[in-house]
């Protein structure tokens, strides 16, 4: 196997996250979107932890197609706000899930605080041939007044990693992808899948 392409379900239909994975993964293994295995209603997320969700979806995913698989469940955690939106960040505006709007209540939510120390959590659950695996990244930043940059998606405008000038927008996917959460978490998910295949 170690020479052809493995194939995973990846529980997303979303282009901007497939591509980042993708990218990270490389070619040994081809990533399937959900629309491809049929699954094109809403996955429930109805935890509140980034762990649990991922599971949940990743199960969901696992029960319906019997394929190998990974989901992912994402947190931008803000110090001021008590690690708020959290497991919320998609849908911090509303149930339209709506990233402009997000951003638009994180930055009004955060007038005049002076600490704007944040980070971004991703956590993946795994299912291969029936076993589950979770892998986590983290990285911590701040939240800047201002959208810059017409990169990446959902908060990466107003996210500044910690030592670095630039927002996740306004970065080169293979830097973001080197330094960012989903970056780290996927890494971890490589090493893991690189070793088994």
């Amino acid at each position: 196997m170690a020479d052809s392409s493995f194939s995973l379900v990846f529980a997303t239909n979303n282009p901007h996250k497939l591509k980042e994975v993708q990218h990270a993964l490389g070619d040994k293994f081809t990533l399937v979107t959900l629309n491809a295995v049929g699954i094109t209603e809403e996955i429930p997320e109805e935890y509140d932890t980034l762990q649990d969700n991922a599971l949940q979806k990743a199960r969901y995913v696992y029960n319906k197609t019997g394929q190998n698989c990974f989901a992912d469940d994402t947190g931008l955690e803000v110090e001021a706000l008590n690690w708020e939106p959290g497991v919320y960040s998609a849908r911090y505006a509303g149930e339209a899930k709506n990233p402009k709007d997000n951003i638009r209540k994180l930055l009004s939510n955060l007038k005049g605080v002076e600490n704007r120390k944040a980070r971004f959590r991703t956590v993946i659950a795994l299912i291969l041939n029936g076993e589950e695996y979770l892998f986590e990244g983290v990285v911590w930043g701040k939240i800047i007044d201002q959208e810059r940059g017409a990169d990446g998606f959902g908060y990466d405008p107003i996210f500044v990693p910690d030592g670095f000038t630039e927002t996740f927008a306004e970065m080169p996917l293979s830097l973001k992808n080197q330094i960012s959460h989903r970056g780290k978490a996927v890494e971890e998910l490589c090493k893991f899948l690189k070793r088994r295949f």
